[in-house]
């Protein structure tokens, strides 16, 4: 799923995993709160009466500081400015996020309906993650991300989707162009090569030059849509961008990669700080660790089970003990993962399967009645050419202030480039079952099903501040709720790739611990990977990398399913022979996607906390 962050002043857009874009919004309050409760006395009027202006504040003066990230947002207004990282720009967003808490501040949020409670808690942690990250975790000095993130962004959520007419967003694009070599001259100036970690420096000088493959894909080919003077300020931005970019591939190549000298890992007090703002959830990192190590546990002794299975009378299958050594149980799940692998798309039929997987995992879900199915479907393309070659599929949606764009579910062909080699690792990774998985989990029901539901919700504000951690949460929960239900049910492999990518979601948690906290060397996260959770090389290759440049972000999935499993078992312990799994999935979806706990205190009457 496409996570799109967004953290009022944070002035980065790529630490926090706070929203994730709601699929078709349904129309906000114009004041972007929730209205009160209904049986809210005079004084609980008047505070949610003041939280609602606060909240159009909120995002109407957030959103302008930060303006690559109103556009991915849909909020038009400032698609012609970019964002500010000068020293007087970030005291700027400093100042505001203060001035901002004071006023929430001043709110007794107690006395607000128990939706705004939630908001207002949404809003507080959204705030005092910017300052932390300004002030204290200082990503602006030590993160070149920061600025390739936006530079990109400033280009593709101008021409990714069609929200206005195209001469009006290649106008507002070549003002963006026009202003990417002050932000560019930013990073050089705000960057510290003895503070920016190697694998971020490397990284992003690979990634610099995309800033002009998405002027090639997107603009010049569609450059005749403006004439005249128009045209002539465009080409003239588009020679100057070539131009920074250029200066700064040799600023980063010749003194930040050379001279890249910081420390990857955060460290336990800063990992602690950084999964409050980033998760915003129940569960402390003691707590995500110790149930993750006991679930791992768990699903390779469920593989074991189901390689049993498969395996039995298998000519030349491996020793299939009921108590197997650690050694035992390995070969006998790797020996039954490769029956699953055996079976994968040909190279020109993954799009086609996928397509496939979409109409049986709706059928399904349809027919065993396992929550409220959208009358319209999700619209199935091809996967844009420059974002091929790292997954299957993915489920791309627009942002929640866009109203009436599509949502997609964007699927990969095979890169014509790829050799033989490339393209066997990769379907066997991808193999027929896994993408039945990947299916589940992107489009139905997982996040574009979510994404439905949940924009219904009234709160811009929530919409704007969604959790990527119910998001992907959600989107994990269903794998096994669908495998629990019967999806393929005369099919146990199907069952063991399910397994094998929740056990994923349970390594990736595992990992940004081990790496950030515990200071894992790479050979302990390529055992965990490989041979613990049955990833290809190749893909765990890529998570190493992945787990260096971020931390907090590949505990989301583990996390948001965790609070997810939770909830549903509290609300059958509290409904007993009562319960009913649509009604539980339609409740639970209905609340606009805010962090899992706040759903779970919602549902029960608990405090909201």
């Amino acid at each position: 799923m496409r996570v799109r962050p967004f953290a009022v002043a944070l002035m980065t857009a790529a630490l926090t995993p706070a929203t994730l874009m709601s699929c078709k919004p349904s129309s906000p309050p114009a004041d972007g709160a929730q209205p009160p409760a209904a049986d809210a006395g005079p004084s609980s009027t008047q505070t949610d009466t003041a939280f609602a202006a606060l909240s159009k504040r909120f995002l109407d003066e957030g959103l302008a500081l930060n303006p690559v990230s109103a556009t991915q947002i849909g909020e038009h207004r400032h698609d012609s400015e970019i964002d500010d990282l000068s020293e007087a720009g970030r005291n700027k967003a400093i100042a505001w996020n203060k001035a901002m808490l004071a006023e929430l501040g001043k709110l007794d949020i107690q006395a607000l309906s128990r939706e705004n409670q939630v908001d207002a808690l949404i809003m507080r942690n959204n705030l005092e993650g910017s300052l932390w990250d300004s002030e204290t975790m200082q990503s602006w000095a030590w993160d070149p991300q920061v600025y390739s993130g936006l530079a990109g962004g400033a280009i593709y959520n101008l021409m990714a989707r069609e929200f206005a007419p195209m001469p009006e967003r290649l106008k507002s694009a070549t003002a963006r162009m026009e202003k990417l070599p002050a932000l560019l001259a930013q990073a050089r100036e705000n960057l510290d090569p003895a503070r920016v970690p190697k694998t971020h420096a490397e990284t992003v000088a690979k990634q610099n030059k995309g800033v002009l493959s998405l002027i090639d894909t997107f603009i010049t080919p569609n450059a005749g849509q403006l004439t005249g003077e128009d045209r002539k300020r465009m080409d003239a931005a588009i020679e100057t961008t070539r131009k920074a970019v250029e200066e700064h591939q040799q600023w980063l190549d010749g003194t930040l990669v050379p001279n890249a000298k910081g420390e990857f890992r955060i460290g336990a007090e800063r990992y602690d700080q950084k999964l409050k703002f980033s998760l915003n959830s129940s569960l402390s990192r003691a707590e995500i660790k110790q149930r993750a190590e006991a679930e791992l546990k768990r699903v390779r002794e469920e593989m074991y089970k189901v390689a049993q299975t498969v395996l039995k009378d298998k000519p030349g299958a491996p020793e299939l003990p009921d108590a197997p050594t650690p050694d035992q149980q390995q070969k006998a799940i790797e020996a039954a993962l490769e029956l699953a692998y055996a079976d994968k798309p040909g190279r020109e039929e993954v799009v086609d399967f996928a397509k496939h997987t979409l109409d049986v995992a709706t059928k399904f879900t349809h027919e065993k009645d396992l929550v409220t199915v959208p009358d319209d479907p999700v619209k199935i393309i091809l996967m844009p050419e420059f974002q091929r070659g790292v997954s299957v599929a993915y489920c791309d949606s627009p942002g929640p202030l866009d109203k009436g764009l599509d949502t997609y579910y964007a699927i990969s062909p095979i890169p014509e480039d790829w050799t033989d080699t490339q393209v066997y690792s990769f379907l066997r990774e991808y193999n027929k079952r896994l993408i039945h998985v990947l299916t589940i989990h992107e489009a139905m029901p997982g996040h574009y099903l979510e994404g439905v539901h949940s924009s219904k919700f009234p709160s811009t504000l929530r919409a704007v501040l969604r959790s990527g951690v119910f998001a992907e949460g959600w989107a994990v929960y269903t794998e096994r709720m669908m495998a629990d239900a019967g999806y393929m049910d005369n099919d146990p492999l199907f069952r063991l790739m399910q397994l094998k990518f929740y056990a994923r979601a349970v390594a990736n948690a595992i990992l940004d611990q081990g790496l950030h906290v515990d200071n894992w060397t790479k050979e302990q996260a390529m055992d965990l990977m490989v041979k613990q959770t049955f990833q290809q090389e190749r893909e765990a290759e890529g998570k190493w990398v992945r787990a260096q440049l971020s931390s907090g972000q590949l505990a989301t999935y583990f996390v948001g399913a965790q609070e997810h499993f939770d909830t549903r078992k509290a609300w059958e312990a509290k409904l007993g022979d009562k319960f009913d799994l649509k009604q539980y999935h339609d409740k639970v979806l209905s609340y606009g996607a805010p962090p899992v706990r706040f759903v779970r205190q919602l549902m029960l009457q608990e405090p909201i906390q």
